[in-house]
């Protein structure tokens, strides 16, 4: 009788093991499943920039110039994405920078961005920013507003757009996972305007967009959100992953 019941358990166990072995690589296909996602193809030299705030810049040498080395990409989701990206299209002769700073809101990319952006001329161009532009409002008196969001970032893609007119945009949205350290209820609904303010932005830009809120609300699913964020809202290791899985979903 004991054996029995021992073998039911272990049955069970491998069952629920199995599912979850089987769910984690499907989490971008499961929240992306019911979106007509545009997607981004390279070309050979194709130079590809990605800018953000801390979740982008993670950890980067600031002062390492040099494209795909470890020190200009950091240990976040860029590195990530790039490491899949070299190893997929290693014929192609791509040059990846991650420009990147940790605090950064919109405005902040503005003020250097010809340096940062322009001088670099990239091909493609993928840009994570917002969390901040709402989460400083709560912690550091920043007093921008949805709108300041809003106008910063059309400003900002106006000006690439004039000075690169055939780059290729990706926006990823701004995401935080709900009760993890630093993510309370004094977000909400608040935040989710900024979020829909960037697919607003994307869609007016022809740009691809990746949804990450979705992406890491299907991950809740599989794991807590302590497993995929350290603070509700920079990634974990397994969020970076996922972050990047993401990305290279939608560049291809």
């Amino acid at each position: 009788m004991k054996d029995a019941f021992n073998r039911r358990k272990f049955i069970t166990s491998a069952a629920i093991g199995t599912l979850a072995t089987i769910a984690i690589p499907d989490i971008v296909s499961a929240a992306t499943a019911n979106t007509a996602a545009k997607k981004i193809g390279l070309n050979a030299n194709d130079v590809i920039l990605f800018q953000g705030d801390s979740i982008t810049d993670w950890g980067r040498n600031k002062k390492d110039t040099t494209p795909n080395s470890f020190d200009m990409l950091g240990k976040g989701y860029v590195f990530m994405a790039a490491a899949g990206l070299l190893l997929k299209h290693a014929d192609k002769q791509l040059s990846i920078y991650n420009k990147g700073i940790s605090g950064n809101k919109v405005y902040q990319l503005a003020e250097r961005w010809n340096d940062d952006c322009l001088a670099i001329k990239p091909n493609v161009l993928s840009i994570m920013i917002g969390v901040n532009d709402f989460w400083h409002t709560l912690t550091s008196g920043y007093q921008g507003t949805i709108e300041t969001y809003r106008n910063d970032y059309k400003a900002l893609l106006d000006r690439t757009k004039q000075a690169l007119p055939d780059v290729k945009l990706v926006i990823g949205e701004p995401f935080a996972v709900k009760d993890v350290k630093a993510v309370t209820d004094k977000w909400y609904p608040k935040f989710n305007e900024y979020r829909a303010v960037s697919k607003e932005i994307a869609d007016s830009f022809d740009a691809a967009f990746i949804p990450y809120q979705s992406i890491f609300d299907e991950a809740l699913k599989s794991a807590p959100g302590t497993y995929w964020t350290n603070d509700g809202v920079h990634p974990s290791i397994a969020g970076a992953n996922l972050m990047a899985q993401a990305w290279l979903k939608t560049v291809k």
